[in-house]
């Protein structure tokens, strides 16, 4: 049997969101229990950027596609865990090029981020150049263990510029435990339809 490494994030009200806001926060409400003579019931209400998750590129194109256009044959199959994790600031074309990435790689970029459980606000991003360096590539996939992919950039010239691509961005992978190396990826959205993004479970078995 392989080894399987998870790299969801838990979903739970303490989990690290977005830029620490509140209103990211998923919240889960009990709705019916056993002191009430019923089955016990939850309700969990959340956003579908929340941890591990895949953005449809409706989530930043206004004619962009839904979540469901995305085949799970797109998100399953090879991939390379690239140690990024040196990097401080924004990941460039500079620092992508020694990896020799090839045409319809799927690339996870293990960074800072995955060292902690508390959201970095000035976690490693992809700039614009290097986003611009690997769809020229033609890569297939992106992940990345930020829950963004970029900061501070007027008009988030990185997502545009993969998603225009057709390269599909992953966000808030956990990869403290994971070495660089190739992998098989599975990441599995919930089956959801007509909107921008989706939570996802994602593991990698070597």
């Amino acid at each position: 049997m392989p080894n399987i490494y998870d790299i969801s994030m838990t979903i739970e009200e303490s989990m690290q969101v977005w830029k620490n806001y509140e209103a990211k926060k998923p919240k889960i409400t009990n709705v019916q229990n056993h002191d009430q003579g019923k089955p016990h019931e939850s309700l969990l209400t959340i956003n579908t950027h929340t941890g591990t998750h895949v953005d449809a590129p409706l989530h930043m194109l206004a004619d962009g596609a839904t979540i469901e256009t995305i085949s799970l044959e797109r998100l399953v199959g090879p991939a390379r865990v690239l140690d990024l994790t040196h990097v401080v600031g924004s990941i460039t074309k500079d620092d992508l090029v020694p990896f020799a990435i090839q045409p319809g790689e799927r690339l996870l970029f293990k960074t800072a981020s995955s060292l902690s459980e508390e959201f970095l606000m000035e976690f490693p991003f992809l700039r614009e150049d290097g986003a611009k360096y690997l769809a020229d590539i033609g890569i297939g996939l992106v992940a990345t263990d930020a829950l963004g992919i970029e900061r501070a950039q007027a008009e988030y010239p990185t997502h545009r510029t993969l998603m225009r691509a057709d390269v599909i961005i992953v966000e808030g992978v956990r990869l403290k435990d994971v070495k660089a190396g190739n992998y098989t990826l599975v990441i599995a959205p919930l089956k959801l339809t007509g909107i921008d993004a989706s939570p996802a479970r994602a593991f990698l078995m070597d």
